[in-house]
């Protein structure tokens, strides 16, 4: 399995600033995630970024976080993000990961029971 991270900055290529309210960024994150058809989660925080041409810039950054995604997609949703949120670039890492679930099942055998 693989987990594949997207960075995106929130501050606007152009004018090295923060346009829309985080919350806008994060719907429209959402809304590329399901129209791919992708389990994700995502965190907001804080992050400092150099520019093509050196500027140094402190922003928001969203970080996605895909797990196993088919191949193509997680670069195909980078992209479609890079453009809509204005950015010069987003940075993508991807890291093999061992996974797995855990259930509770002492709570399968109780909805058995009721």
């Amino acid at each position: 399995m693989t987990e594949t991270k997207i960075y995106i900055g929130l501050n606007d290529a152009a004018t090295k600033h923060q346009v829309h309210l985080t919350e806008l960024y994060v719907k429209v994150m959402k809304h590329v995630c399901q129209s791919y058809h992708v389990s994700f989660s995502f965190i907001v925080t804080e992050g400092g970024y150099f520019h093509g041409n050196g500027d140094y810039v402190q922003e928001k950054t969203l970080v996605l976080s895909l797990i196993d995604p088919e191949a193509g997609v997680a670069e195909t949703i980078a992209k479609e993000l890079c453009a809509f949120f204005h950015q010069e670039r987003v940075l993508v890492t991807e890291n093999p990961i061992s996974a797995y679930y855990v259930k509770d099942d002492l709570l399968v055998k109780k909805n058995k029971q009721q």
